[in-house]
């Protein structure tokens, strides 16, 4: 269904890459390998996508090198957003998973889906008083409705900082301060 909302599986994979974490940079031959698709076929799509402003060009300090990142003011870039997070089963994360597992303070996406690329596993950082056999058992039960693993670093607050996260594609999904 997601392939039919953005008329193709190449514009899906683009729109996934840069709305799950609208940080991202991303220049051409970059997707071009990561997408295993000609750089023709990937410019002609991010034209289309910068042409309906969903995403914009980036001035980097080297001029001859474009990049690209989500259009964080388009109107519909929550709406987007979130119907992306949707489709790789983010949510279904929060609402199975982080909810019900005790004093939850922050809980992160890492690696490659962090990074809005598909993924067979689904890498976690969580930070908070978690009881793990209750979080096994319900990792267990996302893991048959969402059809991948999931993998988790479990952390206490006083036990964690941010240099665990350092040099790693990470994306802050659930924070209780929010």
């Amino acid at each position: 269904m997601i392939d039919t909302l953005f008329s193709g599986k190449i514009r899906a994979k683009l729109l996934s890459r840069l709305l799950v974490n609208p940080n991202t940079l991303v220049h051409l031959r970059q997707l071009s390998r990561e997408l295993n698709v000609s750089s023709n076929t990937v410019r002609i799509e991010l034209n289309k996508l910068k042409e309906a402003s969903i995403i914009a060009e980036v001035d980097t300090n080297d001029g001859r090198i474009k990049k690209y990142a989500a259009d964080t003011s388009h109107p519909l870039f929550e709406e987007l957003r979130s119907i992306l997070l949707k489709y790789l089963g983010i949510d279904q994360l929060l609402e199975v998973i982080f909810e019900k597992i005790g004093n939850l303070e922050k809980v992160y996406i890492t690696g490659d889906l962090a990074q809005g690329k598909p993924v067979a596993i689904i890498d976690l950082v969580l930070v908070g008083d978690i009881d793990r056999e209750y979080f096994n058992s319900l990792v267990f039960k996302a893991e048959e409705l969402l059809k991948k693993k999931i993998r988790a670093a479990i952390y206490s607050s006083v036990d964690f900082n941010m240099e665990v996260l350092e040099g790693v594609p990470h994306l802050l999904v659930f924070d209780v301060e929010d």
